[in-house]
């Protein structure tokens, strides 16, 4: 059983390594950290997000991701938004130029995106079968006090 656990844990380790290394290569092409580089991604997505929202979507701290966002605004990456009709509230939109970047670092050809789109070349059930076995163990990892939130 020990072993066992050495295997899924050494798994996990690697599959995490693998992935982090693609992104840290395409975000040290670009001049960014590799949560500079996921913060353009997740802002992409939902562009009228606010720093509570995209620090918890990033699993970051909101002072982390403020000070990551205070970067790519100094870059002309993002830009903090007031809307009128709420003066307290802050959005955070990519500029023009982080888009370019984003749309750069999406290309087909970029590393990671080739990588990635290997992975979706599976059959599309042992896709659909790898989400639910990761779905499955993660709630299994996931302590008490996490899968209430």
């Amino acid at each position: 059983m020990f072993e066992f656990n050495n295997a899924l844990l050494d798994s996990f380790s690697e599959i995490n390594k693998a992935i982090y290394r693609l992104i840290k290569k395409e975000a040290d092409r670009y001049g960014l950290t590799v949560v500079q580089l996921k913060a353009l991604y997740r802002l992409s997505f939902s562009p009228n997000i606010g720093l509570s929202e995209l620090a918890e979507k990033l699993r970051l701290t909101n002072s982390t991701v403020s000070g990551v966002i205070d970067r790519l605004v100094h870059s002309g990456l993002v830009e903090r938004v007031i809307p009128p009709e709420n003066r307290r509230a802050v959005s955070i939109h990519l500029t023009e130029k982080g888009k370019k970047l984003l749309k750069d670092v999406m290309n087909e050809d970029a590393i990671l995106m080739k990588k990635l789109n290997n992975v979706l070349e599976m059959p599309g059930d042992e896709l659909q079968h790898l989400l639910k076995l990761h779905q499955l163990v993660l709630s299994k990892l996931l302590l008490e006090e996490e899968k209430n939130v």
